[in-house]
């Protein structure tokens, strides 16, 4: 049961960088059943899924080193994080159910909490970019690599992708305490 969760939290942690590159990771992941697994988008075409998925995807990569795509997509991102991350909680979750053969109920627990992981990500990730003023380049490469990292991680290796999530949100906890620092030294 442990590592349903884990694997859940990993793959929410990627929908709190990216929205539609670990929904695309997570349906090239499934060969021949795609988006099967996935609650909402199950009902929707695959060759349609797949082009939207996909342009969208390609927008976040090139669209995230521009400043003004950025802020749009960011607000995008920050609107509709916590729904892809209940999303892929809830997808990571059966299919840890079916391959560790374990019991993992309710989802919608599941769900409220990746989804509430991925937007305190989001959040964390704007409030750096505001606070900037910008975001270096290596850290949008490095986010858009672990993004897909994570979801990879989150089917094979889902201890270790649910280490990297705590570790993920750890960090987002340690970056507010610093901002409430600050905020108060500039007052």
């Amino acid at each position: 049961m442990f590592v349903g969760i884990l694997a859940a939290l990993s793959a929410s942690a990627a929908a709190g960088m990216r929205i539609a590159l670990p929904l695309l990771a997570i349906g090239l992941l499934q060969n021949d059943i795609l988006w099967q697994n996935v609650p909402l988008l199950s009902r929707i075409h695959p060759q349609v899924l797949l082009g939207i998925l996909t342009s969208w995807s390609l927008f976040e990569l090139f669209g995230s080193k521009k400043f003004l795509s950025l802020r749009a997509l960011q607000l995008v991102e920050l609107i509709f994080s916590p729904i892809v991350g209940a999303l892929l909680a809830i997808t990571a979750a059966r299919i840890a159910q079916l391959k560790f053969e374990i019991q993992l109920e309710p989802l919608w627990t599941i769900a409220i909490v990746g989804g509430t992981l991925a937007l305190v990500l989001k959040l964390v990730q704007v409030g750096w970019f505001f606070r900037l003023r910008r975001l270096p380049i290596w850290a949008v490469f490095a986010e858009d690599i672990l993004c897909v990292l994570l979801v990879f991680v989150s089917f094979k290796a889902p201890e270790q992708g649910g280490l990297i999530a705590m570790l993920l949100l750890w960090l987002a906890v340690r970056s507010s305490q610093e901002w409430y620092r600050w905020y108060r030294k500039n007052e």
